[in-house]
């Protein structure tokens, strides 16, 4: 663009600009949900905006967030208190774990606004920022960002570091580590930040798990090989907490045909590649005849293909299955609602 960032600055964004900027800050599959619900010519306003977003400054993303929560708080078109109103609707749409990361990123505290920063700078520069920092500095860095963020930098730090990094996460909600104020000082260069960082419950088990479903199988496979060394209960525990696409073993037939009328059939082919002949065989057989033998035919016709490709249609299946558990239409596994 020909505008300086001094410039850009001072330019109002419009309507489109501040609807990009809030639908970015929800993630991808959120805001497909939002996007789906739009007009034809709103996509369009919206999508350019989304391609113009590198021309607006960090002030400005802050600050469209902002007027959108303070809107949200002072507006209810049922008469509700509108802080409860907004929460219990978010998380009836996206289902609460979705709901609480939408949260996050749209309400960060004043003591969290470095951190929420980082969130907005591509994974590549994140992982070339901290690489060099105090392994508990990147710990607590990547415990923030989404697990889709944080997977991709871990991809990008050295494979010796990854597993410390897992194990150091875990631990998060047990120490305070004094190493914070160097993390402030990283993102006071960034953006010019004065925010302070209070840790408290940024790690554990469950964010291990869900940084690990976002990372390479090969790095998957070596830190949990490398944290099982250390320590064989907490690695189970991860086990338990991630999404593998072999667990799908363990949820009943029922369960398991419903879950199959949302899921396509071109992610189902793919998926399937990866997948172990007990698991193709329980798939198969919650499928008419017919079906099954359709898929079959595709299956063995469509070829070798990326791994990429089989572990991506992997999590959207796994995606799927976590948002019918999630509105009580099926459980995953045999331990009540927990996800395995």
């Amino acid at each position: 663009m020909a505008d300086t960032p001094d410039e850009s600055d001072k330019l109002p964004l419009d309507g489109s600009s501040q609807a990009a900027i809030l639908l970015m800050a929800l993630g991808e599959e959120e805001a497909a949900s939002v996007l789906q619900h739009m007009k034809p010519e709103e996509v369009q306003a919206v999508g350019e905006a989304m391609n113009a977003i590198n021309g607006v400054s960090q002030e400005q993303i802050g600050e469209t967030l902002d007027e959108f929560v303070n809107r949200v708080r002072d507006e209810s078109s049922l008469g509700l208190e509108s802080a409860h109103y907004f929460r219990s609707t978010l998380t009836k749409a996206l289902g609460k774990d979705k709901a609480t990361s939408v949260l996050a990123r749209l309400e960060p505290s004043e003591d969290d606004q470095g951190l929420s920063s980082l969130r907005w700078i591509d994974p590549r520069v994140v992982a070339k920022i901290i690489r060099d920092e105090h392994p508990q500095i990147i710990a607590t860095v990547l415990s923030q960002l989404s697990s889709e963020q944080a997977g991709a930098v871990l991809d990008l730090l050295p494979e010796a570091l990854r597993s410390d990094l897992m194990m150091r996460i875990v631990n998060l909600d047990k120490i305070h580590p004094s190493a914070l104020a160097d993390l402030n000082e990283i993102i006071q260069e960034l953006f010019e930040s004065d925010s302070s960082v209070e840790l408290s419950g940024l790690g554990g088990v469950s964010v291990v798990a869900e940084i690990l479903n976002n990372v390479s199988k090969e790095a998957e496979e070596q830190v949990l090989i490398d944290i099982e060394e250390a320590d064989s209960d907490i690695v189970a525990q991860i086990k338990e907490s991630m999404f593998i696409f072999e667990n799908l073993l363990l949820v009943t037939d029922r369960d398991m045909q419903t879950m199959l009328r949302d899921v396509t059939n071109e992610d189902l082919i793919l998926a399937l590649k990866g997948a172990s002949q007990e698991l193709q065989k329980k798939i198969f057989g919650n499928m008419s005849s017919r079906a099954a033998e359709l898929l079959k035919d595709d299956l063995e016709a469509k070829g070798p293909v990326k791994l990429s490709e089989v572990e991506t249609a992997q999590r959207s299946i796994l995606t799927v299955a976590k948002d019918l558990s999630e509105e009580g239409k099926i459980s995953l596994g045999g331990k009540g609602d927990d996800y395995v």
